[in-house]
């Protein structure tokens, strides 16, 4: 972990987030002027908001990111790739889709890895950087190992904590478990209930190189104001900061 790390570096980590139900045009709108400013990896939107996002974010080289199979993962294949491939006509760079983990619970695990391998490499054939979310508040400390295995197999960009719209959000103890058993290079993105700087950093440090939040933009103020630097991310991350992160805020609660 780069222990200075700067308002750039920690802004180019964050998934600037709006799957809120009610979000309007000029939320999103109002979503990418942000990111713009802010410098963040990518907007974090509906389907339906990628065609705005592209012309709002033409020129700026902000990543434009949607969700697939959201928020369940109940849905075929075939839908969840049909979605892959609309977005990356519309615009979409990045895909986080929902792995179908009712049926990893429900020991389905060969159905699982067939999906999650198909989808990547539908993604990848766009050119599109692909993030599973398994939805960790619902699986088990092995469920959320065989999900790490499958989504390494498979040759996912990384893996994803939550969907924000579960009974919980990241917690950085399932960050250190994925970190402690990667075989390879994976990237993990931490979602849900990340609220204050303390959440984002303690995150971090644990081994996440993403994160998404819908706060994105009053995370990086407040690590300007000097919340962040050498002393946040080193320090930052004890039991308060963990329980924070893993309070999923009802829909949408990133």
């Amino acid at each position: 972990m780069n222990m200075s790390l700067t308002p750039a570096g920690f802004a180019a980590m964050l998934d600037s987030t709006n799957l809120r139900l009610d979000a309007s045009e000029g939320d999103i709108e109002a979503l990418c002027r942000e990111a713009v400013e802010g410098g963040f990896a990518c907007v974090m939107i509906y389907p339906t908001s990628v065609p705005l996002a592209a012309r709002a974010l033409t020129g700026t080289g902000i990543k434009i990111g949607t969700v697939a199979g959201f928020p369940s993962g109940r849905f075929t294949t075939a839908a969840k790739a049909a979605e892959i491939n609309a977005a990356a006509g519309a615009g979409a760079g990045e895909v986080d889709i929902v792995m179908d983990y009712a049926a990893l619970r429900a020991g389905r695990t060969g159905e699982v890895a067939r999906e999650v391998a198909e989808l990547t490499r539908v993604a990848h054939a766009n050119g599109q950087l692909i993030k599973v979310i398994t939805e960790n508040c619902f699986l088990t400390e092995a469920q959320m190992l065989e999900a790490l295995r499958l989504c390494e197999d498979a040759g996912a960009d990384f893996i994803k904590t939550s969907t924000g719209f579960g009974s919980a959000g990241a917690r950085r103890e399932q960050i250190e478990l994925w970190v402690k058993n990667r075989r390879g290079n994976i990237r993990l993105k931490a979602a849900g209930g990340i609220k204050t700087l303390a959440d984002a950093l303690a995150l971090i440090a644990a081994g996440a190189s993403r994160l998404g939040a819908s706060g994105a933009g009053a995370l990086l103020a407040e690590f300007k104001g000097g919340g962040g630097g050498a002393g946040g991310v080193g320090g930052v991350g004890g039991a308060g900061a963990a329980k924070g992160a893993g309070e999923a805020k009802g829909a949408g609660g990133y």
